[in-house]
């Protein structure tokens, strides 16, 4: 799957069930059958908003599953103006994952694990920008290891994770089944976009990736 494309006020594509993104709007259930391929990063439009992610296609077969985890209702990063609703998000029909287009909303890929599961990565993306100003996630490049972030969650008590650390990823190298894995160690990954607006893409060159773990 791909993560949408950065251009101001765009939002990411939803995995679809035979897709290959992370983040349509959808409950903490268990994933489809077919689990939607890993996001990678699509080229954003001028009057898209934020990086699209690529979700990798792939069959899957049925094992024993863990309890569903509730459902992300926002984020909040401490030491920055990033204290916003959450939403479920899917794949678009191109692939990406969905994003709100409200640069003050973000999205969970809802067809990969959710926040407070026992293994794999949970996916939080949201835009950088808007065609006239910064969003809060543009500070996400300049947090520092160590920062608290609260997620809230349906129906149950808040989680905390620190930062590990903070990697800016070349939108070309982007790899999809890495960020959005099922498996092994438990993590929270929050992307924006960032690095270097690109015209002739009209999309910026990078991911901002933060990865966070629970307390």
């Amino acid at each position: 799957m791909l993560l949408p494309a950065c251009a101001p006020a765009a939002s990411a594509p939803d995995p679809a069930a035979t897709a290959s993104q992370a983040a349509g709007p959808a409950t903490a259930t268990a994933p489809p059958a077919t689990s939607p391929p890993a996001p990678t990063v699509a080229p954003a439009s001028p009057s898209a908003q934020a990086p699209a992610v690529d979700v990798p296609v792939r069959a899957a077969t049925l094992g024993p599953t863990a309890p569903a985890q509730p459902a992300p209702t926002s984020l909040t990063v401490t030491g920055t103006a990033i204290n916003m609703p959450v939403i479920p998000g899917g794949v678009s029909a191109e692939g990406a994952m969905e994003i709100p287009d409200a640069f003050d909303k973000a999205a969970w890929y809802r067809f990969g694990p959710a926040p407070g599961a026992a293994e794999g990565t949970a996916v939080i993306a949201g835009h950088i920008d808007t065609t006239s100003d910064r969003a809060p996630f543009s500070q996400l490049k300049s947090v520092p290891a160590g920062t608290a972030i609260q997620v809230g969650r349906e129906g149950a008590a808040a989680l905390t994770y620190r930062v590990v650390r903070v990697e800016l990823m070349a939108k070309d190298k982007f790899d999809g089944e890495a960020l959005f894995r099922r498996s092994g160690p438990h993590e929270l990954k929050v992307v924006t976009c960032g690095g270097t607006w690109l015209d002739e893409r009209m999309d910026y060159s990078d991911n901002v990736i933060v990865t966070a773990v629970l307390e």
